[in-house]
């Protein structure tokens, strides 16, 4: 299987079933955010982060002007958020806190409409 379609799958997957537990469980937003304040859950976050977005760019790091410039950049988004994270933590938090107020209902329809457009590219459901 090509990497861009397994990441595709991977990614799309990932940002539906995100955005469903967001949805469904707004609890967990701000869970979340009050757990960042916990400076080993934040160490772990942005660890994982790390090394997520480290493999998704080492895998796949794709710079053509198509559907899998949004696999390389979730992968780069999510290498700079988990750097942040780590090396300027209250800063970070902070802003990603006013996003986060700002933005949400924007943010919880990209999560679900990049989700089905990946899912789309991988499976091949719908064609565009």
């Amino acid at each position: 299987m090509d990497c861009s379609f397994f990441l595709a799958k991977f990614w799309g997957w990932y940002l539906i079933i995100f955005f469903f537990i967001l949805s469904l469980n707004p609890i967990r937003i701000k869970q979340i955010f009050n757990d960042l304040n916990d400076e080993k859950f934040l160490l772990t976050t942005s660890f994982i982060a790390i090394i997520v977005g480290l493999l998704n760019i080492l895998f796949h790091n794709i710079w053509e002007p198509n559907w899998k410039f949004i696999i390389t950049g979730i992968g780069w988004v999510s290498l700079f958020i988990g750097l942040s994270l780590f090396i300027f933590p209250k800063r970070t938090i902070s802003l990603l806190t006013f996003i986060n107020v700002k933005l949400v209902q924007f943010i919880y329809m990209m999560l679900f409409f990049v989700g089905l457009f990946l899912l789309n590219m991988a499976y091949g459901l719908v064609l565009i």
